[in-house]
């Protein structure tokens, strides 16, 4: 897997422009693949808050990922927002993305991090697998749903 040169990552808002149309994007993309009883989609607006941490990747300047860390009560944090864009597919971004985000929720001393995912979306599901992250029952308020996988990754702090 090779990475382009001026590839960056960074904390970014959601609110500019190309963010803007970077979420609506994965928003259309959850559309197509899940019910909307099991679609938890977010606008760039609710995640916007001083609860959740964005990184962006971007390629050539492009924004072509992104994910967030949203912190959650209790040790706990979830992984949110994870997207890699189609023509960027295949260079690690996401990985890299899902590292950052680990890493700021070690270092903010959260003990687990959980996230749900669709029961269709493979490619997620093996990201989350090989780093370290185990399938579970529901988490935090979601709804067991068979349209969702749960997973959860004991941090340092635990």
């Amino acid at each position: 897997m090779s990475q382009p040169a001026a590839v960056t990552i960074a904390v970014e808002t959601p609110l500019s422009d190309d963010m803007r149309a970077l979420i609506g994007e994965l928003n259309d993309v959850l559309s197509a693949m899940t019910s909307d009883e099991a679609n938890y989609r977010l606008t760039v607006d609710e995640i916007a808050g001083e609860r959740t941490t964005v990184f962006v990747a971007r390629v050539k300047g492009d924004a072509a990922a992104c994910g967030a860390l949203y912190r959650h009560g209790d040790g706990i944090a979830e992984v949110k927002r994870m997207y890699t864009r189609r023509r960027f597919q295949g260079l690690g971004l996401g990985r890299r993305i899902l590292d950052h985000v680990i890493g700021l929720a070690e270092a903010e001393g959260f003990r687990q991090l959980v996230l749900e995912t669709g029961h269709n979306y493979e490619a997620a599901q093996h990201l989350y697998l090989s780093s370290g992250f185990e399938p579970c029952g529901p988490v935090l308020d979601y709804p067991d749903h068979p349209e969702s996988h749960f997973y959860t990754r004991l941090l340092s702090a635990a």
